[in-house]
């Protein structure tokens, strides 16, 4: 009766199943078993009377981690989960969840707008950790220190293999390179430099190493190389944008034979790899990509991959991604297959040129839709957005990609359930930034929860208007604080953390 009643006691207040505690208790015996069912009676007790700063009551509960999927009430005390109960909690402030599903809020491990702007529209879309790992930044320290107490949601990024290439070898450009860093082979003393600002980077918590090949195609073997030792050394995982896109042929490298240099190279140094946005590099040949991946992973290589839920990418025309040969590493698109993000329009040869000399952000309309599918099926896939908007110009992934996800592929048609979805938006990110107190609905993680309806849950934004916030996503909260309630963004809450690799 007392395993019963123990088992029951902590059912009451977190997500752990009664059979499933009578079997550990029953597997102690004396005094263990007693220690344990006094701990559970006290922990009963105590949170059976605890008035908690938030309730979210009654809503469909969702953990990604132990696919807890029921009616619960949530408690939240000092910005942490304290209790998931099955019967009705004590709060200061309740919040009725009836016919929303209460999951883990959204990890976006793909997100260049780190600003206000963006951070508004990513927590519209349920967002409530946005990270810069592609390209990263340099220097790291500084970059936390201008956002923290900032913040709507947590930020975060990796050491930028790109930032500290530009520094290093004197590049005029900002965000990418422009020059100097695009085509030229870095010294044996350059390279000593970028390797060492690179690891000043991790020394400030970086969460690991941005590494975009496709921008800086000068960059030798051996320099990509040596980052993945440094990556290998200091545990954390290579976020790469691979050397080259599309099929290959004989006058070109393409992106299977872009992929398999990075994977030797993490096999090689035993570093962790993350291959960004496979479908817009692969594109027609993203299955073989990802039979790849899965493949490495199965034999114990810690290698995992990203899509967002988009047809068409986005990144500046003045890029080395627009190189000579762009057409026929872009699956044999066209300058019609182009739109320029500031006006719409779509792109001629003469507006090419124009646009190219002067840089700016293009979309580019080329990947399939049965490949987007394949990735947003495939349950190893994360979903990341790959987003950055600015003055409302930009790709309407930095707004909707969670909601599209949402509305589109598992509502409407059933490319993957609700369950794997949101492991996809919240667990599996967590996991690759080794983030344990994050992507769970568990007492004692995070209280960044994402409410949806998902009845109703869609994205919104287009590329006639990318700046549309998504709809059918009423609350979100960061860190025990809402920063939307009743679908309006709170004013003057500012609950973002920087999240930070712990050494």
């Amino acid at each position: 009766m007392a395993v019963d009643v123990a088992a029951a006691a902590l059912k009451h207040n977190a997500a752990v199943h009664p059979t499933q505690m009578k079997c550990f208790l029953n597997s102690l015996h004396g005094r263990a078993q007693r220690n344990v069912l006094a701990g559970l009676y006290a922990f009963a007790m105590a949170a059976g009377a605890q008035q908690y700063d938030i309730v979210i009551s009654g809503g469909r509960v969702m953990d990604p981690e132990t696919h807890l999927d029921a009616v619960r009430d949530v408690g939240i005390v000092g910005g942490k989960i304290a209790a998931v109960s099955l019967s009705r909690l004590s709060g200061r402030s309740v919040i009725d969840a009836h016919g929303l599903v209460v999951t883990a809020g959204f990890i976006d491990v793909h997100q260049h707008g780190q600003t206000p702007e963006n951070y508004a529209l990513k927590a519209r879309d349920g967002v409530t950790t946005a990270l810069e790992m592609e390209v990263g930044v340099s220097p790291v320290a500084g970059w936390y220190e201008q956002r923290q107490g900032k913040a709507v949601i947590n930020f975060g990024a990796s050491a930028g293999h790109i930032p500290v290439r530009m520094s290093i070898l004197h590049d005029s450009g900002t965000f990418l390179p422009r020059d100097k860093a695009v085509d030229a082979k870095a010294s044996p003393e350059q390279l000593i430099q970028i390797v060492s600002l690179l690891r000043d980077g991790l020394n400030e918590g970086a969460l690991g190493i941005g590494l975009a090949i496709a921008y800086v195609p000068g960059t030798s073997r051996e320099e990509i190389l040596r980052v993945f030792q440094l990556a290998a050394e200091r545990g954390v995982a290579v976020y790469v944008h691979l050397r080259s896109a599309g099929p290959a042929d004989h006058a070109d490298q393409g992106g299977i034979d872009a992929l398999q240099e990075v994977m030797a190279d993490a096999a090689t140094t035993g570093a962790s790899l993350h291959v960004v946005h496979i479908t817009s590099t692969e594109l027609g040949e993203t299955p073989l990509a990802l039979a790849m991946i899965h493949g490495a992973h199965s034999r114990g290589l810690d290698f995992t991959t990203e899509a967002y839920p988009y047809t068409a990418g986005m990144t500046d025309l003045a890029s080395a991604i627009f190189a000579a040969g762009w057409q026929q590493r872009m699956g044999g698109i066209s300058y019609q297959d182009l739109e320029w993000a500031a006006t719409g329009e779509r792109l001629t040869a003469e507006s090419f040129e124009r646009y190219r000399k002067q840089g700016g952000m293009v979309a580019i309309h080329g990947i399939p839709e049965e490949i987007v599918k394949i990735a947003m099926g495939d349950p190893e896939v994360m979903i990341a957005s790959d987003g950055i908007l600015d003055k409302g110009k930009g790709h309407p992934r930095a707004a909707g990609s969670y909601a599209r996800v949402l509305g589109r592929y598992v509502r409407e048609q059933h490319i993957l359930s609700l369950d794997a979805a949101l492991r996809k938006m919240s667990l599996s990110p967590a996991k690759r930034l080794g983030l344990s107190a994050k992507g769970r609905i568990q007492p004692g993680a995070d209280a960044d929860i994402t409410l949806f309806d998902p009845e109703r849950v869609m994205d919104r934004a287009t590329f006639e208007s990318p700046g549309q916030p998504s709809e059918g996503i009423p609350y979100v909260m960061v860190n025990g604080v809402w920063v939307v309630k009743d679908s309006q963004l709170q004013p003057n809450a500012f609950p973002g953390q920087g999240v930070r690799h712990s050494h």
